[in-house]
């Protein structure tokens, strides 16, 4: 398993309880980061499943 995945998938989850206590806080910003953290870790995990392919 390739380390963005790890990585990635770790963003993922800090990104869903950032956005989570944003809306429990009402806080936007706070909301609006955890989406962004979600997309960037997803992306990274994405990137990191193909050069787990490319391993192979």
């Amino acid at each position: 398993m390739d380390k963005d995945r790890i990585v990635g998938s770790a963003k993922q989850i800090k990104g869903s309880i950032e956005e989570a206590l944003g809306k429990v806080l009402g806080d936007a910003k706070l909301e609006e980061d955890g989406r962004a953290d979600q997309a960037e870790g997803k992306a990274q995990n994405i990137a990191g499943g193909l050069k787990d392919s490319d391993k192979e």
